[in-house]
């Protein structure tokens, strides 16, 4: 008798990933944080990954990789955020375990002026994020909490591209 294994929730949560992934680059965001969104109240959902956090910086761990795009979990302890940034990708992300405060800011008047703060947004367990690749979306993500928080983030380059395809750091 020829037994088929129940997938995980994380094997289900990079299968909608791979359809949304494959939407017009227009709606390919949204759909990529609708996708996420039904898995991250899993308490379960990476169990059997190993990801660790780190006491000087949140890290980011490879989940999977698809056709121009990468998923990872960032693991951020308390008090660890991002630098001020902008993206030369689309992302979507989503919060899997604690909470988050992303930060939002507008660019200065003239070039190579400092983003100025313009909004904050707690995001809890379920809370998904997204935006276009888009010098004037600028934002931090922070765990401005007492206890780890773990993401799940979706970005449309491949993983190798990440130090310089994802992130334009601005301050």
């Amino acid at each position: 008798m020829n037994m088929i294994a129940a997938r995980t929730g994380l094997e289900n949560l990079l299968s909608d990933i791979r359809v949304a992934a494959r939407r017009p680059l227009d709606d390919r965001p949204a759909a990529v944080a609708a996708a996420i969104a039904p898995y991250l109240g899993d308490a379960c959902l990476l169990d059997g990954r190993d990801c660790p956090s780190n006491p000087d910086r949140y890290v980011r761990h490879l989940l999977d990789e698809g056709e121009g795009y990468a998923v990872v979990a960032l693991v951020w302890r308390p008090g660890q955020m991002s630098p001020v940034h902008s993206h030369h990708t689309w992302c979507a992300l989503g919060v899997h375990r604690g909470v988050l405060t992303e930060h939002f800011f507008s660019p200065g008047a003239n070039p190579g002026d400092v983003p100025r703060p313009m909004a904050a947004h707690l995001r809890g367990t379920g809370d998904t994020s997204h935006g276009p690749g888009c010098p004037d979306l600028i934002h931090r993500i922070a765990n401005c909490c007492a206890e780890t928080a773990v993401s799940i983030h979706v970005y449309g380059v491949p993983y190798a591209q990440f130090a310089d395809g994802v992130n334009r750091i601005l301050a």
